[in-house]
Parts: C-alpha cells; sequence; structure tokens
C-alpha cells in the first residue's frame, strides 16, 4: 500500500522549524543546510571567515531563508557571543547542527601542542559549550511529540583508527560520539535528542588533498564498498530525517554515513 504523499510531508518535512549549522559556508555544513533549507527550516550559519560565511548564505537564500552569523565557537567566549546573536534573532531553535571542525597532521614525535589545542577546542569543547548556551533556546521549541535536535557532525575516524597521523582529529570525533550518548542520556528529560552522523568520505576543504587528485579519488573509492565517494543528498538526507518527525525516537545514536566503510577490513 503506498504511502499518501502528505504523511510522507509530515514525517520528512520541516516547515516552519529553525536551525544553525556551524561550519556552514562549505563543505559538510554547506551540505546539511541546504538539505534543511530544501525541507523548509529557516537557517543560520556561522563560520570564522566573514566573507566566506556572507557569501555561503547569499546562494543558500536561493533555497529559503538563509543568514550568516560570523563566529568563531573554539571558545567558550566565542560560543557565548554567537548564542547571544542567535537569541537575538530568535526565541527558539528547533534544531542545533555542531558541524564546525578542524583537523591537524603531524608524526607522533614532532605533533604540535598547539595543534592537538586547536583540534580538540574546535571539535569536542566548542559542540559542547555551545549546546549548553543554546540550551533554553532548544527547549523552548522542545516538546514530547517533536523534541528539539542537537546533531553533532563526527567522523567515521571516530569509530576507526585512521591510517593518517591526525591523532587530535581522530580523538576529538571519538570524544564528540560519547559525548552525543552523554548528552542524550541527560537531555531526553528536557525533551532534546542528541545525535551524530559519522561521514565518510566526502568532497571538502579537509579532505580535498586527496579528493582533489582524480588518482587517489579513484584509490580511496575503491576502498569504499559502495564504490564511490559520498554526495551531498546523502549527508543532507540524514541530517533531514534526524531533524524530522521521522527521527523523533532516536536519540544517542550515531549515524554512520560511509557507503560501508565502518565494516570495512
Amino acid at each position: 500500500m503506498a504511502m499518501n504523499p502528505q504523511r510522507l510531508i509530515e514525517l520528512f518535512g520541516l516547515d516552519g522549524k529553525s536551525a544553525v549549522v556551524t561550519g556552514g559556508s562549505r563543505g559538510l555544513g554547506y551540505m546539511i543546510a541546504g538539505g534543511l533549507l530544501d525541507a523548509g527550516c529557516r537557517v543560520i550559519i556561522s563560520a570564522r571567515k566573514v566573507e566566506q560565511v556572507t557569501a555561503a548564505a547569499a546562494e543558500l537564500s536561493a533555497r529559503g531563508p538563509c543568514e550568516a552569523i560570523p563566529a568563531d565557537l573554539s571558545t567558550p567566549e566565542g560560543c557565548a557571543a554567537f548564542a547571544d546573536a542567535v537569541s537575538q534573532r530568535w526565541d527558539s531553535l528547533d534544531v542545533l547542527v555542531n558541524n564546525a571542525g578542524a583537523s591537524w597532521g603531524a608524526p607522533l614525535e614532532d605533533f604540535p601542542a598547539h595543534g592537538w589545542s586547536k583540534v580538540i577546542d574546535t571539535n569536542l569543547s566548542g559542540p559542547f559549550f555551545l549546546t549548553r548556551q543554546l540550551l533554553q533556546l532548544l527547549k523552548a521549541s522542545a516538546r514530547p511529540d517533536d523534541p528539539a535536535r542537537v546533531i553533532n557532525v563526527a567522523s567515521i575516524d571516530g569509530l576507526r583508527v585512521p591510517d593518517l597521523e591526525t591523532y587530535s582529529y581522530s580523538a576529538s570525533k571519538a570524544g564528540i560520539i560519547h559525548l552525543t550518548r552523554h548528552l542524550a542520556k541527560r537531555l531526553a528529560a528536557d525533551h532534546v535528542t542528541v545525535n551524530a552522523i559519522a561521514p565518510g568520505p566526502f568532497d571538502s576543504k579537509m579532505m580535498a588533498f586527496i579528493l582533489d587528485d582524480p588518482e587517489a579519488r579513484a584509490d580511496l573509492a575503491s576502498t569504499v564498498p559502495l564504490g564511490r565517494i559520498g554526495e551531498p543528498d546523502d549527508l543532507a538526507g540524514t541530517a533531514v530525517y534526524l531533524a524530522s518527525r521521522a527521527g523523533s525516537y532516536l536519540t544517542g545514536a550515531a549515524v554512520v554515513v560511509g557507503g560501508g566503510l565502518a565494516c570495512a577490513d
């Protein structure tokens, strides 16, 4: 029996919802922001670089209402300032996507302290402090039948040991997956769900050093059981599911979007 199209809209549509996507000016954040806009959300995106995030918001506005708020979310002070800017615009928040991220690679013997701190501060501390700062806005929209949503962008490298010497990155992504579970348990009573997306390879600045080389791209794709690099709809669809009525009973999960890499040898 075919499902009524209106029922599909009710399950997966996000009309009238509000969403914040950090690191939304490019890469994974841009893909997620676009998907949420397509589903009916109004979206605020953030990034450190003013010109870049402003240009991205202008592009995304063709798909729905999108505003840029430049912010450095690697410090508690930056998170507080950004949350204050959001609260000046909205009195509630339905979806928070903690996507802003950084990486650093260096041999173990030479791995610098500032490379460790920069990645941990951005990838792990930032999502914690921003979630805390925006919690009252999330609670203002939360209902038992329609929870507010926090979606943390982790990585498949938080679930397996990568080949590259990106120690702080993989540690931070493993940490965000466990933080997701911890926050999910704590915030369930407030009707706020907390889930993580753990992407495999997607086109982004972080992956450009591999994916911009056609031969290296093909080699990487050959290691993915599904045989390809992730596409924007793969990530956007997962985010929309987690933000929609269809995903309202899911919390504390890490959804792997990696073409089967999590189960590959």
